[in-house]
């Protein structure tokens, strides 16, 4: 069953708000350089303000970083993979919500800056939410939470990649997506398995109803056995297909402006968009080649006007 317009329409605005959200939590942690005395000569010092628990490296080769976190993606798909054939729900619950606070606490922390103590009142308060998303599951609390979720993860790669690097990686994860969804069909899997297992989905989640399942209700009494007997579908958007657009609008961001980091973001949406459009009942599809496509589209464009 194909999702209704008001179902995509509301993952679109997820997706879309997520973006702009993620370009001002960027925005906040800019790079600002410093001098500082060593060895009795002054030198220039780019900080990051980010909390000190993440604090990217000063010296690193932004060239090669893509290589490095796509060989880290695939290392972490075969650790999940492993860890579902071990059942290791436990396990990933504890991960997912040790990831999810650190996230949280470096999306909050823009809005603390201001505060003594700021970095550790920003984990103080991420860690209840994170628990609250992970152990106590809810529609909204997990859609809201995931909009302040990925811009803290963007924040970490920004400072370490460039656009070059950024292109390179789109354009792997990209063809990883179309393996792992078309071909090797893991990626079904995974999403399955996190729902139903884990009880948790890194990504936006929107639940519809058909209209077979809209008759029944209508045709069913008030009692929760009958209603267990209905099957939910739901919309679903991988968090990857949200934070990679979201670090190459932040690197974008950095390194030309905010405008040009805006239309990244709109290139984003619009091929999201324009697969919604030609997708069809009952077929999966790997998001990220039409989101990247979209990027890429954007980014020449924007070289061509910037």
């Amino acid at each position: 069953m194909k999702p209704s317009l008001k179902i995509i329409s509301i993952l679109l605005v997820l997706f879309f708000l997520s973006q702009l959200i993620g370009i001002a939590v960027i925005n906040s942690y800019s790079p600002k350089t410093i001098q500082i005395e060593q060895n009795g000569t002054i030198q220039n010092q780019t900080t990051y303000d980010l909390p000190s628990w993440v604090a990217p490296p000063q010296e690193v080769d932004k060239n090669l970083t893509a290589s490095y976190i796509i060989f880290a993606i695939f290392l972490g798909v075969i650790l999940m993979l492993v860890l579902m054939k071990l059942r290791a729900e436990i396990f990933l619950r504890i991960w997912f919500f040790a990831v999810v606070s650190i996230a949280l606490g470096i999306t909050i922390n823009t809005l603390m800056k201001n505060f003594p103590n700021s970095e550790i009142i920003s984990l103080i308060i991420a860690i209840p939410i994170a628990a609250l998303k992970i152990f106590r599951r809810g529609i909204i609390t997990h859609n809201l939470t995931e909009l302040m979720i990925y811009p803290g993860l963007a924040a970490i790669f920004v400072p370490i990649l460039n656009i070059w690097s950024m292109v390179i990686l789109l354009v792997v994860i990209s063809l990883y997506d179309m393996y792992a969804v078309w071909h090797a069909g893991f990626m079904q899997k995974m999403a399955k398995y996190q729902m139903e297992k884990v009880k948790v989905f890194a990504g936006f989640f929107v639940p519809y109803l058909g209209k077979k399942e809209r008759e029944l209700i209508r045709n069913t009494k008030a009692n929760k056995k009958q209603k267990k007997g209905i099957k939910l579908h739901a919309a679903m958007l991988g968090g990857g297909d949200v934070v990679f657009p979201m670090i190459l609008a932040g690197v974008i961001l950095q390194s030309t402006g905010l405008i040009p980091a805006l239309i990244i973001s709109l290139g984003a949406t619009l091929g999201l968009s324009y697969l919604f459009y030609i997708s069809e009942k009952g077929k999966f599809y790997p998001a990220m080649p039409f989101i990247s496509a979209g990027c890429l589209i954007a980014l020449a464009l924007v070289k061509l006007l910037f």
